[in-house]
């Protein structure tokens, strides 16, 4: 291991991100009620912008009148290109900041972005006399965003967690798709041909390198990696496809805009029992391993070394906290 530790952020299940427009106030006993890990109420692309004056004052009241204190609670806030975003930070932070765990930061582009943002919370919360700090989650959705994401992921101790944000980063690297996630047909690669001249077509995920930039750079710098929308909640398989690829690249949780995705991403960013049982016996079999001295032993016909005990206990973790919560 490197000599520099790697602080990591304050734990949270990070499974199931519900997105909730904040202009729907209808939707937010369902958002509460919900089995989501997280919620964000959202100000910025699902309001339209004649309804975001009123959206800020519908989250501040659900947050004032309802206890959100079992739920980990997130308000997206306006882009700081618009003129919104200052009075989304103070106007939330100053009524309803002693109810808000997270503030949701689109559209990352420098490291900078996150700085002036910390700077306007940090005077609000001095301000008020908030003793609870909020934390930040940041969503990479631009070509610029993921150019500077290792930068963008050491620009504050707020920071928690990165989100893929794929729809506009699809507009911003011009990409040939308006799908919100998903695979394309034309994102594939043709096998040889066989005797009779067939050839197969295998399609490919044409989001993999962003999603694992960005896992790496969370990583490096103790974040939560989460997965973003994906449009079509009527097809249930492929939200856990894709969930499925997000969660062997190493992101903890996924994006819900519709409450049927819920239950999706929950089960499929769970470890299964069978994984919590072999983690087990893995630290069980190097425990065993290293009162005889040995630094490596092997499991099931498998080498199993010091690396395999991270691992596995890795999932052990996880299971723990998901028993708690």
């Amino acid at each position: 291991m490197s000599f520099k530790i790697v602080e990591q952020a304050t734990p949270r299940l990070n499974r199931s991100e519900l997105a909730v427009p904040g202009s729907n106030e209808k939707l937010f006993p369902k958002a509460l009620d919900s089995a989501a890990d997280v919620v964000f109420l959202d100000l910025e692309d699902a309001v339209a912008p004649d309804d975001k004056p009123q959206a800020r004052k519908n989250i501040i009241k659900t947050l004032g009148a309802q206890d959100w204190s079992k739920k980990t609670v997130s308000v997206r806030i306006n882009g700081l290109d618009t003129h919104f975003m200052y009075r989304d930070v103070v106007d939330v932070v100053e009524q309803a900041g002693g109810s808000l765990d997270l503030i949701m930061i689109p559209k990352v582009g420098t490291a900078a972005d996150v700085y002036a943002v910390d700077m306007l919370v940090t005077q609000v919360e001095d301000a008020v006399g908030l003793d609870k700090r909020i934390g930040f989650e940041l969503i990479i959705e631009t070509a610029l965003g993921m150019q500077n994401v290792h930068e963008i992921s050491a620009a504050s101790p707020r920071i928690e967690s990165l989100h893929f944000g794929v729809a506009d980063y699809a507009a911003s690297t011009r990409a040939r798709t308006t799908n919100i996630g998903g695979a394309n047909p034309d994102y594939a690669m043709l096998t040889d041909a066989d005797e009779a001249g067939g050839r197969d077509s295998h399609w490919g995920d044409m989001w993999h390198y962003a999603i694992a930039c960005m896992v790496v750079a969370a990583r490096a710098n103790g974040l939560r990696p989460v997965d973003g929308p994906f449009g079509d909640f009527s097809d249930a398989d492929g939200y856990r496809a894709a969930a499925r690829r997000a969660a062997v690249l190493g992101c903890e949780g996924k994006w819900a805009i519709h409450p049927s995705q819920i239950g999706l991403a929950n089960e499929e960013f769970s470890p299964s029992d069978a994984e919590v049982e072999k983690a087990k016996r893995v630290l069980a079999a190097m425990e065993q391993a290293q009162a005889e001295g040995k630094g490596a032993v092997a499991l099931d016909g498998r080498l199993i070394d010091i690396a395999s005990i991270r691992q596995a206990e890795n999932l052990v973790r996880k299971a723990e906290q998901i028993g708690t919560a």
